[in-house]
């Protein structure tokens, strides 16, 4: 007799969930910024047609749909907060409008659930360093994206560290 299976997602899960989540909010800042299209049909987009989707033969992930809403709208509603952030920790030749528009959205979805979550900054810091692999696999950027972040964070949550 085997034992009941535990209802819902494994602890394994929900964390690749976050992740994808975490993914999806960087793509789809990115395309607000790149199409002009309101976050809300993003969001509709992404909920529908990405979250578990088979796309080009690919399996999409399945993501936290409650983490991708909070990081998209949180991003949103504070963008001047987190871009002054990112701007503080960018060297001064670089203000964030002519950085790469794929590292902006990446800083942008990290400064949200910097600034508005419960998330310890180190393990917010690693995902995105993940997310930055995932998009520049043989670039500098991921080590550019954990120096960043971890300066943002220590900005946004001083108590943290």
């Amino acid at each position: 007799m085997t034992s009941p299976r535990p209802h819902g997602p494994s602890r394994d899960q929900k964390r690749q969930m976050k992740s994808a989540a975490r993914l999806y909010a960087v793509q789809a800042l990115f395309q607000m910024e790149h199409s002009g299209q309101s976050v809300d049909v993003v969001r509709r987009e992404f909920e529908s047609f990405r979250f578990g989707e088979t796309i080009d033969g690919e399996e999409m992930a399945e993501g936290d749909v409650d983490l991708f809403r909070k990081l998209l709208d949180d991003a949103v509603d504070r963008q001047a907060k987190i871009d002054q952030m990112t701007d503080r920790a960018l060297v001064a030749t670089w203000p964030i409008d002519r950085i790469d528009p794929t590292l902006r959205a990446l800083f942008r979805a990290a400064g949200a659930e910097l600034v508005e979550a419960d998330t310890p900054p180190k393990v917010v810091i690693t995902e995105f360093v993940d997310v930055a692999r995932a998009f520049f696999p043989e670039g500098r950027e991921p080590k550019f994206v954990n120096a960043v972040l971890d300066h943002m964070a220590r900005e946004a949550r001083p108590e943290a560290f």
